[in-house]
């Protein structure tokens, strides 16, 4: 099998989402780190995703380029995941999977986006936005511990691919959340910290966190 090419920059959540995949499954991957927000409005990387936002992955092995992150992750896990080891076939499981997967996508990772803008990047400080998202992440994570209680996974009784999403946006809430207006204590989420810990054990995740904060995914596509 040829390596996967993911295209991705240091630290960001998204991007960590498909590699941790990847590690899941066992798949071998290089990567192409785009330094600059610049450097992904240019014709270049725009010919790999014209929106010109990360990640963006090519499966040399189908000829296919894709990017949005969950929309990489389910082609990954449909494609690449025979054993059903991190997913279900089965009803009502699967359709659960997207109902989580649309929650990541479009309720935990752009309020969580927008508390680090506002917290770190926003040329102007505005604390009605700063205290917005940062209650509104503060909304999901709540969302999460109560579906939680009780239960070890988000849908049915093993690790999935929809709970291994949200890892990287959670993981980087406390450090997002540090510098503004509202704090974040995981503790006060008893059962979403026991998910996450069980998570943060995992040896894909525990890899592609210490590469996302250091020099980067070192896989030579040779896995």
């Amino acid at each position: 099998m040829q390596p996967f090419i993911v295209y991705w920059h240091k630290g960001t959540p998204n991007p960590a989402k498909v590699l941790i995949i990847l590690e899941e499954l066992g798949l071998p991957y290089q990567t192409r780190s785009i330094d600059s927000l610049g450097e992904l409005k240019q014709p270049a990387y725009e010919s790999v995703n014209p929106n010109g936002r990360l990640p963006a992955l090519i499966d040399p092995n189908a000829n296919i380029t894709l990017w949005e992150s969950n929309a990489i992750v389910f082609y990954l896990v449909s494609e690449y995941n025979k054993d059903n080891k991190i997913t279900y076939t089965s009803s009502p499981e699967k359709y659960q999977l997207q109902q989580w997967s649309y929650f990541q996508a479009s309720g935990q990772g752009p309020y969580f986006g927008q508390a680090a803008w506002f917290n770190f990047f926003h040329p102007e400080p505005v604390t009605s936005a700063k205290e917005r998202y940062a209650n509104e992440a503060k909304r999901v994570v709540g969302v999460l511990n109560n579906v939680l209680k009780g239960r070890d996974w988000l849908v049915g009784d093993k690790l999935t691919w929809v709970d291994l999403t949200f890892f990287p946006w959670n993981n980087a809430i406390k450090g997002m959340l540090e510098k503004g207006p509202v704090a974040f204590n995981e503790d006060e989420y008893p059962d979403y910290k026991r998910w996450m810990d069980k998570m943060r054990g995992r040896d894909s995740v525990m890899k592609v966190v210490k590469e996302m904060h250091g020099d980067g995914p070192s896989s030579d596509g040779k896995q």
